[in-house]
Formats: C-alpha cells, sequence, structure tokens
C-alpha cells in the first residue's frame, strides 16, 4: 500500500468522527498516542526485542483485547497513567485526553491501526504519513493549527542555504512540530556519506529545541521519533519552556526556526474583581540590547545569543522587524555590527496558513566581538513584488526558489552576482546594499523594495480574484490588529 492510500485512509477516518465531535487537532492527538504505542509494541518483538519502558498493564495489547465500554475506560485510565511516565513516553502522553467517547469508534481506529505493520516501513514512508497527517490539520484554519505549520518548500531552501555540515549541533527555539529538524536530517543524509559515529551523532546529538503548547510538543516528538531521530529511551530533546526568558548557555552551530506570528508576547491573568485580563510580556535579559515586548524582536536578539561565534542562523521573520522603529531600530543596528547580516529573502502572501502575513528569511552568520561592524553588504531577494501564491491552487514549490538558491551560493558566498541593473535589468530580484547605504536609510530600515508592482500599472495584469481578496484580507486584519493595539492602550490604566 502507497503512502497516498495510508494517508488517505487513515485520514478518512477523521470524517466518521467529526460526526461526534471530534476536530481534526483531536483526532491527530489520538492518532498519535495509538501509533507511539503500536509502534512500541511491534519494537518489542522479534527481530528488534528491545526492552521498553511502558507498563504491560498500559501498552498496546492491553487495548486490542478489550471492546465496548470497558476499552473506552481502560483507554482512559490508560492515558491518565502514561502521563505520569518519565522521558519522552510523559512527554508524548502530556495532559492527554480520550476525545473519542464511541467506544466502537475508538475500536475501529485501533483495527485500523494494528493492521498496519509499521515497524517495517521505512523511515521516509512513516515520516511522510505523519507529515501528510500534520499538513492536513494545518489546513484546518478554525484550529490555528496552521501557525505551527511552516510551508515545507520554504524549510528545504532555508536548510540548503545554510548548507549543512555533519556533527553539528541544529536549534529551532519555537520548533513546531518539528518541521526544520526533518528537512536538516534528510539534507544532511542525502548529502553525506555518513559514517558509523556520525549517524549516531544525527540521531542522538544534533537537534534541540523548545515548544511551549503541550500538543504541538506531542506533535513533534512523534514526528522526530517517526523519522529516526531519538527513540522511545532516549533523552528529551524538546523542551517545554519558554525559551525567551532565559539562556540557558548552550551554545549552536545552527538555527533554524520560524518562530510563532504575532508581534505580542502576553499572558492571561485574573484581576481583583476576577475578570480575565492580558498582560504584555518583557523579557529583562542583561544579552539583550532592548527590552520589548515585541515576540519577534525578542526571538532575533535570543537566536543571536543561541549561536556559537562560528554559528549560522536562517530565520522567518515578519515585515516589522525590518522598518519598526524604536526597539526595532536598536535590534537592528546591533545585528548589523555584530553578526554578518548577510541575506534577505522577500516573501510572497499567500504562501501561510495564518493570514496576513508579510515575512522574510533573514540569514546571518555570528562572528566574535570586534571594533568594526561584521556586515559589509546586505544582499535581497525580492520574490514579493509580482509574485502571487495561494495555499491551494498555486502553493509554493522548492521550485519556485530554485533561482534563490543558484543567486544565495550556499558553496561561495563570496562569488555573488547582482542581477540586478538600473539601466538594463531594473526587475532584477537580486541587489545588494552596503552597510553605509544601510545605516543611512531611516530608522536604520530593511525593508527595502525596488521593483515596479506591475498590478498598480497595468489594469489588464490584476491577479486571481482570490489574491486579490487574499490581499483585502491581509490588509484587514493588519489594520484591525492596529485598531486593538490602539484600544488596549486607551484601557490601560497607566494611559
Amino acid at each position: 500500500m502507497n503512502t497516498s492510500t495510508i494517508i488517505s485512509k487513515v485520514w478518512n477516518f477523521c470524517n466518521t468522527l467529526r460526526d461526534d465531535g471530534v476536530s481534526y487537532g483531536d483526532y491527530l492527538e489520538q492518532l498519535t498516542y495509538l501509533l507511539f504505542l503500536k509502534l512500541a509494541d511491534e519494537f518489542s518483538k522479534p527481530p528488534y526485542n528491545r526492552k521498553l519502558l511502558i507498563p504491560k498493564e498500559y501498552n498496546w495489547e492491553s487495548l486490542t483485547s478489550k471492546t465496548g465500554s470497558a476499552l473506552e475506560l481502560h483507554y482512559s485510565v490508560l492515558l491518565r497513567e502514561l502521563s505520569q511516565q518519565k522521558g519522552i513516553l510523559g512527554q508524548v502522553f502530556t495532559k492527554s485526553q480520550n476525545k473519542i467517547q464511541d467506544p466502537a469508534k475508538l475500536f475501529k481506529l485501533i483495527d485500523l491501526i494494528d493492521k498496519e505493520r509499521w515497524s517495517t516501513m521505512g523511515t521516509d514512508i512513516k515520516g511522510q504519513i505523519y507529515e501528510g497527517l500534520l499538513e492536513k490539520n494545518a489546513e484546518d484554519t478554525k484550529s490555528g493549527a496552521g501557525q505551527y505549520f511552516t510551508p515545507r518548500a520554504l524549510i528545504k531552501v532555508m536548510v540548503e542555504c545554510l548548507n549543512l555540515q555533519p556533527e553539528k549541533t541544529i536549534a529551532d527555539p519555537a520548533c513546531g512540530t518539528g518541521g526544520f529538524f526533518l528537512a536538516s536530517y534528510d539534507n544532511l543524509v542525502a548529502n553525506h556519506s555518513l559514517n558509523i559515529e556520525q549517524k549516531h551523532s544525527l540521531k542522538y546529538k544534533t537537534f534541540f529545541g523548545n515548544e511551549i503548547v503541550a500538543n504541538t510538543r506531542r506533535l513533534c516528538l512523534m514526528n522526530l521519533f517517526l523519522h529516526n531521530i531519538g527513540d522511545i529511551e532516549s533523552e528529551n530533546v524538546i523542551s517545554p519552556n519558554d525559551s525567551l526568558v532565559a539562556d540557558n548557555g548552550m551554545r549552536f552551530d545552527y538555527v533554524l526556526t520560524n518562530p510563532p506570528f504575532g508581534k505580542k508576547s502576553s499572558m492571561t491573568f485574573t484581576n481583583e474583581e476576577g475578570e480575565q485580563e492580558k498582560e504584555d510580556l518583557t523579557y529583562n535579559r542583561q544579552d539583550f540590547w532592548a527590552t520589548t515586548s515585541n515576540k519577534q524582536l525578542n526571538f532575533v536578539q535570543h537566536i543571536r545569543t543561541m549561536l556559537k561565534t562560528t554559528g549560522k542562523a536562517a530565520v522567518v521573520v515578519p515585515d516589522n522587524v525590518l522598518f519598526e522603529g524604536g526597539a526595532g531600530e536598536t535590534v537592528r543596528k546591533k545585528m548589523l555590527e555584530t553578526t554578518d547580516l548577510h541575506t534577505i529573502l522577500r516573501l510572497p502572501t499567500g504562501i501561510f496558513y495564518a493570514q496576513g502575513v508579510k515575512a522574510n528569511v533573514i540569514f546571518f552568520d555570528a562572528k566574535p566581538a570586534s571594533k568594526e561592524p561584521w556586515t559589509r553588504e546586505v544582499w535581497i531577494y525580492d520574490y514579493r513584488t509580482n509574485v502571487h501564491h495561494t495555499l491551494k491552487k498555486n502553493p509554493l514549490k522548492m521550485d519556485d526558489l530554485k533561482d534563490f538558491i543558484k543567486c544565495y551560493n550556499p558553496v561561495n558566498r563570496q562569488l555573488r552576482k547582482e542581477t540586478y541593473n538600473s539601466e538594463s535589468y531594473p526587475e532584477g530580484q537580486w541587489r545588494k546594499f552596503t552597510y553605509e547605504e544601510i545605516i543611512s536609510r531611516d530608522k536604520t530600515s530593511l525593508d527595502i523594495t525596488w521593483i515596479k508592482d506591475k498590478s498598480l500599472a497595468d489594469l489588464d495584469n490584476l491577479p486571481d480574484p482570490d489574491v486579490l481578496a487574499a490581499d483585502i484580507i491581509e490588509n484587514l486584519e493588519t489594520g484591525l490588529e492596529s485598531f486593538r493595539e490602539i484600544m488596549v492602550k486607551l484601557n490601560s490604566k497607566d494611559y
């Protein structure tokens, strides 16, 4: 049975459960619990014969031997007991609950999983099945799951540009479902002939992440497990801690990440009147250049701290990081001075599941202390102006960014050549700006564009209606966000 057949078979059963009020996200969670137990069961038998730390009374066979209300009761007890176990086992089952109230349908799902021999499938097959399910879950916009799912084509491009080398550490301080780890793993396996020690290092000592949302962290752990990264008994490398709270002292060779969208970090608390209020979070850290509640700027500062002095980073950031004044200007100036912020990829709209996002990828290398600024020039690739993507009709593909990878030149960045020419090719997408040019711009803005927007000049060249509609939604949501910030200030006690 091929991958797409298994994905559709497993996913189609979700439609049956939808009638009982089980959401896509809830279904994926239950599938994760059961798939984890089934794999553990297969690994405990020949030819593997691994001794796994799952209590016998709560293993896979304890589920397959029951039906009806006895199965429903046992499953609920099993989830509660396993959530109290140590290590990855406890992390996978953290805060787990039975969301399938019909015992007959729970039995059918268990039977569906039991009929497949998962351990004999190739790592790539198992991984593709689970990744396919995660992508389908991200498409359910009502659940908000899309904010944890970065387009896989973009991830692969970012990974390829960093030209990863074996036996190096890779971190993601907001790792979501683990997309950057999986793409990095695949890239290293495909491009290097790894010996036994390097394979062991790749599996157990390469990846480190943070994910504060328990359900998402669970999906990430399962995703890594299915892709042969770590195993049931290995130490958990995905921390549930907020990575921005403090510098834990660890330094990494590579950081690849797409921090969560939304400018503010906030926490909810109950005031004296018993009403719930939101309070913006600021992180007072000595290693930060600016104290701000802007989550994106905090992540940029944190990532710079995370890198070794020879480390490299590729980070998805919204436009405000490139042009915002105040703390934003401070952070940009310091980044230009203390790192080599050498490349910016301007991304088109319509590629993320979260609406209203104008984003970029910034690439920078960490450097040791120096009196002179490390950034000599910033190269910008404009893949936004006159580019239109939609999630369904025209999704972003890796081929769309092949020219960017060629211009980036991962093997030797010193051999880059501009495609922009003010006279012969003003539409060229690849252009460099010197440190002096950027530092003289208002607020040291890195939000730079030079290509004419054809839709503004040519009414016959308007984008498709769905693209126009998406642009309208994006502009409205941006305006609403601004109004919400004004309302928060007006209602604050300090105003």
